[in-house]
């Protein structure tokens, strides 16, 4: 029987440490980096889903079929593409968790499951796309792309970036499987990028469709579902930050929900960036998940225990501790 279960999202600009060199070796360096971190938390008892972004690598995919598209080579769906990161990303996190995991003494087999997400057809992001996809660029060289076609925007203070449209998660086509494989002692890895994107056609049948959904959303979705007790958003900071990349910067610690909320109405939060963490982290707690961490890979096992990272909890913790 699963005593506790945690689903861990892993960023997708956290597997880059060093956005100048985005090289497959030193994704590797950060993958393994990160899979011992979330194997000490399997050592400690927690059964885990792993979730994970792909906006950097899907971009970068993007751009060499637009390259290669010019040598006369077809051009890749971009659900085609998420669904190649899913595999692509997978692969490499089973491979360094298993890995991490038997250097501990601990034999579990890990699974990589191919998760499509369905969306509404009718989602109004598919008319305003937010998603940033790819690696930064100048603002020069931003709106030479958005002449080619290109929707792009700034990128809380980082640069500009590509961005598509990023649809609501309402459903996880593959939830049973995930769910038996759960149950059965499998540490899995789903939801990968989200999710590859999907709707249901008029005639019932699945399609894909051109989008990005987020993947802290479709966690979110996922933990509710299974109604774990725990969502873990790994990012590229330690905490989460009021005022961020200004002299008014203040690191958040322990918030209740409502403190959440209202920093989130106050607009301390970016798009495209930390945006879509708060607003997953709230989504899970206010629908009943005990807790929400926010932090980086580095810190994981330091947030389980409440020491560092940004916790999210129904009530104060004042009213916890009496």
């Amino acid at each position: 029987m699963i005593e506790k279960l945690a689903i861990v999202a892993i960023g997708g600009n956290s597997l880059i440490e060093d956005p100048s060199d985005p090289g497959i070796a030193r994704q590797w360096d950060a993958v393994r980096s990160t899979c011992r971190h979330i194997a000490d938390m399997v050592a400690e008892g927690w059964h885990v889903i792993v979730t994970h972004g792909n906006g950097p690598q899907v971009g970068y995919i993007v751009r060499r079929g637009e390259i290669a598209a010019k040598e006369g080579i077809h051009d890749v769906p971009l659900d085609l593409v998420v669904a190649d990161t899913q595999g692509s990303i997978g692969y490499m996190l089973s491979q360094a968790l298993d890995n991490s995991l038997r250097r501990m003494g601990m034999n579990r087999t890990v699974a990589s499951i191919v998760t499509q997400v369905r969306v509404d057809p009718d989602d109004p992001a598919f008319q305003n796309p937010t998603k940033p996809i790819g690696g930064f660029m100048t603002e020069d060289e931003a709106h030479k792309y958005e002449q080619q076609g290109w929707d792009v925007m700034e990128d809380a203070g980082r640069g500009w970036r590509r961005v598509v449209a990023s649809p609501k998660p309402l459903a996880i086509q593959e939830i049973n499987a995930i769910q038996a494989l759960m149950l059965s002692g499998y540490v899995l890895i789903a939801c990968g990028g989200g999710g590859v994107p999907v709707v249901r056609n008029e005639f019932g049948s699945l399609r894909g469709v051109y989008a990005v959904i987020d993947k802290d959303r479709s966690s979110a979705l996922l933990a509710k579902t299974l109604r774990a007790d725990l969502l873990v958003i790994s990012t590229g900071v330690e905490k989460v930050s009021l005022n961020f990349n200004t002299p008014q910067q203040q690191d958040l610690d322990k918030i209740t929900l409502q403190e959440a909320m209202t920093y989130m109405e106050q607009g301390h939060f970016a798009k495209g960036s930390m945006l879509p963490k708060i607003e997953a982290a709230i989504d899970f707690v206010q629908s009943g998940g005990p807790r929400a961490i926010i932090t980086n890979p580095a810190n994981l096992k330091r947030a389980m225990l409440g020491e560092t990272g940004t916790q999210i909890v129904p009530g104060s913790w004042e009213m916890d501790d009496a």
